[in-house]
């Protein structure tokens, strides 16, 4: 009777195995310290005003490279990584509202359509986040350049209707800002997907599957679109960046006032309005996400770096409270 169970007991081991290996990581004992705090300085003539920031310890999360970001009301802080790789945070904030740590909840692969680990590479590079009104996640790749609809980022990614012609995207220039409007509508922009009839623009897309409306988004010279994040207004925040050889690297926060999202005709080039620039007193790093929410009445704007797992770059995370 002993031997007759012993194909059952195996089996039942190697589902459980195969359960821990698949399961997103539990937070029960994680590190001490996933982030340190630290001030930023204030910032004059500017909506922005400085709460504060984090410095991610790539050392003791496990990973890094985060490049799409979301920021619920309840301080729930969801990012993706273009490794494949989502991760959920507790963000605690004091009294006043500045940034003090970081709890993990959650981490694990993104999935395929099976549920499946995404691998790193062609098919996992992540680099946008947005959650629709109905709760599901959108999250848009580069390279094989497509967007994925998850019920549970820890579940399988069913396929989303793309705008058409994304496909056509250079191999690692496809969508780096996605984010959902509050009538429910999708704004897409590439990072380098030139227009051949509108100069110094690049692809991008309004509206839902269906019915997708190509535009085109026009960043700062030598700029290039890294994300975009909703206002409750109907507007929009969008994350630019610059990089040089001898420049450096550094970026801005744009906006776009609702009235000109409320329908732009096909083939408008949106242009932003600098709100603020990511450099000189504000430390320069790699920022790839920009998130908005609305927290006991105020509204929060939080910006994240990719550190590409570099052990000479950092993932820092910004906060602001947006007073536009």
């Amino acid at each position: 009777m002993g031997a007759a169970q012993l194909p059952s007991r195996t089996a039942t081991t190697r589902r459980t195995l195969l359960a821990t290996l698949l399961t997103p990581t539990a937070c029960a004992a994680q590190p001490t310290t996933l982030a340190t705090p630290f001030a930023l300085p204030p910032l004059d003539h500017s909506p922005f005003h400085s709460l504060g920031a984090l410095e991610l310890h790539r050392s003791n999360l496990g990973f890094g490279a985060f490049s799409g970001l979301h920021l619920a009301p309840d301080l729930t802080l969801t990012a993706v990584t273009d490794t494949a790789r989502f991760a959920e945070f507790n963000l605690a904030l004091d009294a006043v509202l500045r940034p003090q740590a970081l709890t993990l909840k959650r981490a694990g692969r993104l999935g395929d359509g099976a549920g499946r680990p995404l691998p790193r590479g062609y098919a996992g590079d992540a680099e946008a986040l947005t959650r629709l009104p109905d709760g599901r996640w959108l999250v848009a790749f580069e390279r094989w350049h497509r967007i994925r609809s998850y019920r549970d980022l820890a579940g399988p990614g069913a396929p989303y209707d793309a705008p058409p012609g994304l496909d056509r995207a250079p191999g690692n220039r496809g969508l780096e800002a996605l984010t959902a409007l509050p009538d429910g509508r999708i704004l897409a922009i590439t990072e380098e997907m030139p227009l051949s009839d509108a100069p110094g623009a690049y692809a991008a897309w309004i509206g839902r599957p269906g019915a997708w409306r190509a535009i085109g988004w026009r960043p700062a010279l030598g700029h290039l679109a890294t994300d975009a994040a909703a206002l409750p207004d109907g507007g929009a925040l969008v994350l630019e960046r610059f990089f040089s050889l001898f420049g450096g690297i550094t970026a801005r926060i744009t906006r776009i006032p609702a009235a000109l999202l409320a329908d732009p005709a096909p083939g408008t080039i949106l242009q932003g309005e600098e709100l603020i620039r990511l450099d000189g007193a504000l430390p320069p790093e790699n920022y790839e996400g920009i998130a908005v929410t609305l927290h006991g009445g105020r509204t929060l704007v939080a910006v994240i770096s990719d550190d590409n797992e570099n052990a000479l770059q950092r993932s820092l995370l910004l906060l602001f409270e947006f007073r536009g």
